[in-house]
Order: C-alpha cells, then structure tokens, then sequence
C-alpha cells in the first residue's frame, strides 16, 4: 500500500523546487491557487484516505521538476476542480487568467451522461484532450503527471478499476509520453501498468531479475572497470553508470520473441555521456576494441534520431564469459531530451538540439488536427492515434534524399501518405530501389521509395489491409466514404424516381417548399444526404416519396406499378453482387435494399431469398442495362476423366472463347473421375453457355455445371 502522506512536508518539498527558478511573485500566484484548489477540494477524500489536494499537489510537484511556467502549475493544482467541484471556467478564469483556465478545460473530461457508453465517454474524452493538447502542448505534460501520480497510488483501487487503468495507460498514456521523449516517465508507466495488469507475472520476473543480478555482479563490476579505465587511457573524460533494464522490457522481449528468462541474456547494460557528438563515435571505437561486438546490433541514432527525437549510438558487447551487455553513448544535450523529451523546452532552453525536437513535435500535433479532420467519428480517430503512437522503427528515403520515419511493417502505401496526402491518393504504383514493386511491399530500413501517381487514380480498399499508419488509414477511409456516399446518391435519385412514379409522380413535380419541409422534419442537410440515405438503405423511398407528396396527413396517395430499376454492376460501393448467388448479366435479378450497406443484388432462385425476412428488407425490381462494357465472375464445375493433360485442354478450351481463369482448384472423386472447380470472368450468359459449349467437346469432360459461388477446397 502507498504509505499516508505528509502534505506539508510534501508543500514545503514543493515550494523548494519552486524557488530553485522562479520569482517570487510567481510562486505567490501558485500559492494562492493551491489554497484556492485545497478550499474547493475540502471534505473529498482519494480512495487511499489521503486528502484529495495532496494528488493535484503531487502533479504541481512532477512538472516543477521539468521546469514549467507558472501558468502550468497553476492548471495543475486546478485540473480536477472543475470536474469534481462547482467552480467554473469563468471563475478559473477570473482569478487566475484565460490561460491557465484552457489548461483545465483541456485537462477536464467531459460530462459523461453525454454518452452511451464509458469506451464512447473515454474516447470522446481523448479526442477533446488531443485536441487541447494540439493547441497547448502543456495539456498533455499535465495530464500525464496526473496519470503517473495515479498509477503510483493505484493499490487503493479495486482490481478491475486497476487493471482497466492499467490497460489504458500502456495503450495510450505512455505511448503518448514516448512520443513526446520523456523517456524516465515512459519507463515507469509502462513498469506500474505492468506490475497493476499482470501482477504475477510482474512478480515471478522480478524474482528472477533479483536474482540474476546477483549471479552476475561480479561479471558487471568487471565490465564496468574496465570501461572507466579504458575510456581515460585514450584521452576520453566520460560518466559510466549501470543500468538495469525494465521487467515490462525484459517481459515484452520474452513474449514478442517466444523467449524464456534464461534466453534473455542482455537484462543490464551500460550508459556513457560525454561532452560533444564526436567523443561518442570515439568511445564507440575504444568499446569495440575492448569486446566484440554483436552483428546486427549496432543503432545510430545520433544521424538518424528517433521521431521523438532521442539521439544515442546504441551496440551489444559479448562481455567475459559471453555475457551480453548493451551500450548506450550519449552527449549531455542528449541525454537531457533522452529523459525529459519536449519537457526539455523548459528545462534546458538554450540546448540547441531541442530545436529539432520542437519541430518534430509541432508536426505530430498538427497531424492530431489532420486526422480528427479525416475521421469519421471519435472511436476511429482514437484507433488512429493508437497506431501513430508506436515509435517508427524503419528509415527510408525519398528520391531528393529526404529521410523518412515510419513504423515497422509500413508499407510503400503509408510513405506515399507520408510524404504528401495528395500523392497518397494518386498513388498508382511504385519504385524501391529503383525496382518495380508491389504497394503492398513493406519497407525496410535503408530502402529508396519512389511513389508513381496518376490523375485518375483513387485510393483501393484493399489497402486498409495493408497499411500501418494512422494518416494514411484516416484518408483512404475518408475518401471511400466520400466515394460511396456519391455513388449511393446516384442509386438513391433512381430509386426515388421509381417509388415516386409507383404513387403517379414524377420527381419534377417535388416543389422547393415540400423539400425544405421534408429537410427540416428529418435534419438532413441536403437533398444530396436524402438520395445518399436512401441508396444506403439508412431510409426507404416509398417512404420518403409519400412524404414528399402528401400535402396533409390525410392525403392518400395511389400506389401504381412502376418500371424496374437498371443496374450496370458499375455502381461501385452502393450496388454488390450478391457472392451467395453471383449473379451476371442475363440473370433474372431482384434487388434488396439492406441498411447502411445498400442495394445488394441476388438471382430470382437465391436460396438465400427464402431464408430472409420480408418485413425488414425493402425489395426493388431491377433489371440489367442492355449493354454493359465490363466483366462478371461465374463459378464452373467440371467433372472429367483423370486423364493427363484434361486441365491444359479445359484451359485452351476458356482461352478460345476469350475468357479469363480467375482461381482453379481440383479435387479427385475416385480414381476414375476429378471435380476441377473454375472461376472464370464473363461478360453476360451468353458467353457462359459459349464456354460451356466448348468445354463440353472435351472428349474427358462427363458433366459440367454452373456453381453460385465459389468452392473452397481444403
């Protein structure tokens, strides 16, 4: 349990902290918004029996370490006062200035009663304090104080609060500290939510890392000797220190690489800081001369810095006894943004590397604005974070040289969205190395990408398979729908025509003044968004067509018989095949209208007709267009003789009547017999019974028939 606290001995720590780099007015001002803080918090108690005011006072204490302005600490020992009190922004405002009042509107969650569900209120609630933090970087320096407190004092809490805190945490509260290169808070988050989500095994590891530790002490100090006294022999003044890694590290490499503890052999490790950026490359040849190093295991990072910008030259020595132990060589600059990140930009201001650092970080956080732009709704904007917060891993470069951060198993789809939104979208094919490869391709450090566009190329859906990063995912979603809603608008106008001439009317003869009623009645923005509605089956249109035509409710209207709707099999994303049926053109079909997904075609003798209900699906006649210039997938069985070369002649025999094999598969009956199984491309019946013709003057060919769909052999 985390023992009680003494607030005015952790007040005076604090106030001690403060006078270390601001004035005294300054601290006078935080000084009355902790007793302003302290007053509106009396009586509230945090489940541990600690007085509230002492958790915003921790989190005031976190950020002084790093330095922050007086406006920060200031929202920090205010952030929970507007959730969990009467006062408001005005009065925060008021006393204490509109800045530090935006900090806790930023911090604080929203009304939860807002919202159906607590994953919708979190989500909502990260996209709000993203948003902020897009705006003030200092939002999430705050906010993250805040969560580490709580994971600290998080015994108090019952175990599935815990563990479900613990969960968000590793999921987004330190992934977001990662990013932002505090390094020390990353560590410790990740550590706390480990030993909270999984304290067993949190346990049993610690166990061991204990006990390793001293089995190898006397390895490590060996190591560790001779590291000091070789640096100095070759005219390098450095700070050595040992360093432990993370159970949370230890435990991921384990289970990421199906590894046992024993197999994990590089749990220490080394950090030497020097004075300048050339020392390291130095220090970095003396180590190497003193052990060998591991293939494969040497990072640059000083060249290429992470995205978060950490810089350090990491290697792995095989020590005496072959003892695995990982280097990290450093400059002091760097050392600071490795532990303290962006919060750097207080601590350190006239460190010249923070400036990169900066930039880094101002870009991310106008991706955040990009993408809450792209995505659809809250939760799909939450699932892109989630998948830009994982550090990048793999370095490429554009064809001017330019390098490019991106995270492993990106694809050359995700540098296309990378390097510019627009040639995402055209993105037709592209160049690795110069050689010609798929899209789908991942890239690996080192490769050369060149992206190749086209005017008339549209992002495929197939791609959301593929692609890695939260941009490109946002865009190509955002486009499709957009695709899919004008495609759904074209189909949604013709099946508003054909119900309005089934009651006698024609769409021409809909007035403005019955539109803008029909507008204000439903909250539709558009006569666009009505006919996208109805193409997607969200609305019916002999519904909308009697409320459009009746001029009172007691108006009724008679229903006639109108003619079919057309059907290219060209609609794109408002029309499907039915893939129960595959219907082609010359079919009998029938439409059904199915909500959110809409017009979805199937043959007259579906068997998967019977088995839907009626009452809940709206169905349309529709035929095909009389000429359509493209091609359909039709499903063939052939059962023929096992006689060698059968296959070679059913393929020359689809090759003569110009058709396409999509997929083939075979299966042996008995010894006599095989079932090969086609998929092939047609334009209409017609050239499917040509087809048929001609593979039945196969002399090995027994029977042939058409499949509905595809058949999947084990």
């Amino acid at each position: 349990m985390h023992p009680p606290v003494d607030l005015a001995e952790d007040l005076e720590r604090f106030n001690g902290r403060l006078a270390t780099y601001l004035k005294p007015e300054d601290i006078a001002r935080i000084g009355s918004a902790y007793v302003f803080s302290d007053a509106a918090h009396r009586g509230q108690m945090r489940s541990s029996g600690d007085p509230y005011i002492s958790h915003p006072l921790a989190v005031a204490e976190t950020l002084a370490t790093w330095h922050l302005d007086p406006q920060a600490l200031i929202a920090a020992l205010l952030h929970d006062v507007m959730e969990d009190t009467h006062v408001t922004k005005e009065q925060i405002a008021e006393r204490f200035g509109k800045t530090a009042a935006e900090l806790v509107d930023g911090v604080s969650k929203l009304d939860r009663l807002e919202h159906q569900s607590y994953a919708q209120a979190q989500a909502e609630n990260f996209r709000k304090m993203l948003m902020a933090m897009a705006r003030d970087v200092r939002v999430i320096l705050i906010k993250l104080a805040d969560r580490l407190h709580n994971m600290r004092t998080l015994d108090a809490v019952r175990p599935e609060k815990r563990r479900r805190i613990a969960r968000e945490t590793i999921e987004i509260y330190a992934p977001i500290a990662n990013r932002l290169g505090l390094n020390s808070l990353y560590r410790e988050l990740q550590e706390l939510s480990f030993r909270h989500a999984c304290p067993m095994r949190y346990r049993v590891l610690t166990r061991a890392v204990k006990q390793a530790r001293g089995n190898r002490r006397e390895v490590l100090s060996k190591i560790l000797d001779t590291i000091k006294s070789a640096l100095p022999a070759a005219g390098i003044n450095a700070d050595v220190m040992g360093r432990e890694k993370h159970v949370y590290g230890i435990y991921r490499k384990m289970r990421d690489k199906h590894l046992s503890f024993s197999q994990v052999l590089d749990i220490y490790g080394f950090r030497i800081v020097v004075k300048d950026r050339s020392t390291c490359y130095l220090a970095l040849g003396v180590l190497h001369g003193l052990y060998q190093p591991v293939p494969g295991k040497f990072k640059d990072y000083i060249a290429i810095p992470k995205v978060n910008g950490y810089q350090s030259l990491h290697t792995t020595l095989i020590g005496p006894f072959g003892t695995p132990v990982e280097i990290q060589i450093r400059t002091n600059g760097m050392h600071h943004v490795a532990e303290t990140g962006v919060a750097s930009h207080w601590l350190y201001k006239d460190d010249q590397s923070l400036d990169a650092l900066q930039k880094k970080t101002h870009k991310w956080l106008q991706s955040l604005i990009e993408l809450q732009s792209a995505s659809g709704d809250t939760a799909e904007f939450l699932e892109h974070v989630k998948v830009d917060l994982f550090p990048g891993e793999v370095y490429v470069f554009t064809p001017r040289g330019k390098i490019l951060s991106l995270p492993r198993g990106a694809t050359a789809v995700d540098f296309a969205y990378a390097v510019h939104t627009d040639i995402g979208n055209r993105c037709l094919s592209c160049l690795i190395n110069f050689d010609p490869m798929p899209l789908r391709t991942e890239l690996r450090s080192g490769d050369r990408v060149e992206i190749i566009t086209s005017p008339h190329s549209n992002p495929n859906p197939a791609w959301l398979s593929y692609v890695r990063t939260g941009k490109a995912r946002a865009q190509i979603r955002q486009l499709l729908k957009a695709r899919q809603n004008q495609e759904a608008s074209v189909l949604g106008e013709r099946l508003l025509v054909r119900a309005l001439e089934e009651i006698g009317y024609t769409l021409a003869q809909v007035d403005q003044l019955a539109w803008d009623r029909f507008l204000h009645d439903t909250g539709a923005r558009s006569r666009e968004d009505i006919y996208s509605d109805i193409g997607l089956g969200i609305r019916l249109g002999p519904v909308v067509a009697r409320r459009l035509m009746a001029r009172d409710d007691n108006l009724q209207l008679e229903v006639r018989k109108a003619g079919s709707v057309t059907i290219q099999g060209t609609e794109g994303a408002a029309v499907h095949l039915a893939t129960c049926c595959s219907p082609i053109p010359g079919d009998p079909i029938v439409g059904l209208i199915r909500k959110g997904q809409g017009m979805i075609i199937h043959t007259h003798d579906c068997s998967t007709l019977k088995k839907l209900n009626r009452a809940k699906t709206e169905w349309v006649d529709v035929e095909w267009e009389p000429a359509i210039g493209r091609l359909f997938d039709a499903h063939i069985r052939v059962i023929a003789k096992n006689n060698r070369g059968v296959l070679a002649q059913l393929a020359s025999g689809i090759a003569e009547t110009d058709s396409n094999i999509i997929n083939v598969s075979m299966q042996d009956d008995d010894d006599l017999t095989t079932s090969l199984y086609f998929t092939l491309q047609v334009t209409d019946r017609i050239h499917l019974a040509r087809i048929l013709r001609s593979l039945r003057r196969v002399p090995e060919v027994l029977r042939i028939h058409r499949h509905a769909q595809p058949v999947k052999l084990n």
